[in-house]
């Protein structure tokens, strides 16, 4: 049986980010409590609360192994049944977890570990000793920024059994990160770094942004150098996006001055930027595994390469998204109507979709194509029942993708440019 990993939204922060597009809010902390109280109420009553909500014939319910009757799907098994499920990634993400008191951690992780049992202890953490057994959960990320940092609260965070935090650096410029409307500073960076290596975390890992204001290709090698010697075991790298969900992206799309857009970079830097950080990256011996993803051996994210190779996860929390193999479906981003649905027994599910074998195959493709070793397409036409060799005839003329035998991956220099050649393989 697979295993399933399980994803967590706290969609709380001190500040919102001019580029930020999530739906996430700055509140008092006196909401903290009860937010994690009706995660943890969730987590608990799932299978209820997802069958009430008219999400059902789903392995996440625990009641036919993932196979719904007359699935289209050829190759989805979706989650298994709990007596027999393995949870082997868990990830806290928003937003900013890391705002949260540790014990409102410890809450999140001790309602997943009674309610999908595990037999053994994960890598990374000690664990609680409780009555209740640790999870098999050898991947246990914690999504952080550096000023929230402290060395009691990451002890905390060890002890909970939290064996790896993202932290979103996004720039070592402090003219960047002000510009950006971030909380630290390149300082707090480098004070939070040895907290949490003396704790015991053994996987970091970086986010940079290529395109923030007032970037130069000069800051942007500066980063990529700084973050080399702090040398996280996994980096990723993001182009800026640029749509109305910020209020960056809405004064660039209507030639406004707010938010420092005249000092955006322009899109060929940015996708110079992209160019330079895999040279750079590379050459420090990071494995590039995912468009946007960089890896030292073994330290590919576990929890992400789920949701690229379309394994079931159950995501918890305001906002958070769900994948059993043969539905998707989303909670409401309203942090405040989530709680007070949950709390009064039901899950306000926003979306809900039955995938049928059509749309299945374009997310086999789209989110194959993300990762550098490419898709298989022997396998995906036995298991689908199609003919697609042609389909990429065009792009591979276009020198788009490349092709070794069955397997079909994006050219390298293609990568920057990688949602053109979506949308070409879509048409």
């Amino acid at each position: 049986m697979g295993k399933l990993g399980i994803y967590v939204q706290v969609p709380f922060c001190q500040t919102k980010c001019t580029y930020c597009n999530f739906h996430t809010g700055v509140v008092a902390s006196s909401r903290f409590a009860p937010y994690v109280e009706a995660v943890c109420r969730e987590i608990r009553g799932h299978r209820e609360l997802l069958r009430a909500a008219g999400v059902g014939g789903n392995g996440c319910l625990g009641e036919d192994g993932g196979r719904s009757s007359g699935a289209p799907l050829q190759r989805q098994s979706g989650a298994p049944s709990e007596k027999n499920l393995e949870v082997d990634t868990v990830y806290i993400g928003g937003g900013t977890p890391s705002l949260l008191d540790p014990a409102h951690l410890q809450n999140i992780l001790d309602a997943i570990r009674e309610t999908f049992r595990e037999g053994a202890e994960g890598e990374g953490g000690s664990g609680r000793k409780s009555g209740v057994e640790p999870p098999h959960s050898k991947e246990v990320t914690l999504e952080a920024d550096p000023e929230t940092v402290g060395a009691e609260k990451v002890a905390a965070w060890g002890a909970a059994g939290i064996n790896r935090v993202s932290f979103g650096l996004q720039s070592f410029s402090d003219k960047e990160l002000a510009a950006a409307g971030r909380m630290h500073r390149r300082a707090d960076i480098y004070r939070a770094v040895p907290i949490l290596r003396e704790a015991g975390i053994r996987n970091i890992s970086f986010d940079l942004i290529a395109g923030l204001p007032y970037q130069t290709k000069e800051s942007w090698r500066q980063s990529l150098e700084e973050l080399k010697v702090l040398a996280p075991e996994h980096v990723s790298i993001y182009l800026l996006e640029i749509d109305e969900g910020s209020r960056l992206g809405k004064e660039l799309l209507h030639g406004g001055g707010k938010y420092s857009a005249g000092a955006v970079p322009s899109e060929d830097d940015m996708a110079e930027f992209y160019e330079m950080a895999q040279e750079s990256l590379g050459a420090a011996g990071y494995h590039h595994y995912e468009i946007s993803n960089w890896a030292k051996p073994g330290y590919e994210s576990r929890h992400n390469l789920k949701y690229w190779r379309r394994e079931p996860y159950l995501g918890f929390g305001a906002g958070a998204h769900s994948f059993s193999g043969t539905e998707r479906w989303a909670n409401a981003h309203d942090a405040a109507s989530y709680v007070s649905a949950v709390q009064n027994g039901r899950l306000p599910v926003e979306q809900h979709e039955k995938l049928t074998a059509e749309s299945a195959l374009e997310e086999e493709l789209f989110l194959g194509l993300r990762q550098l070793d490419g898709i298989d397409l022997g396998r995906i036409e036995r298991e689908y029942g199609t003919t697609l060799a042609g389909k990429f005839d065009p792009l591979e003329l276009a020198g788009l993708v490349e092709r070794d035998g069955t397997l079909v991956r994006l050219a390298p220099g293609k990568l920057s440019v990688s949602n053109e050649v979506f949308v070409e393989l879509m048409r």
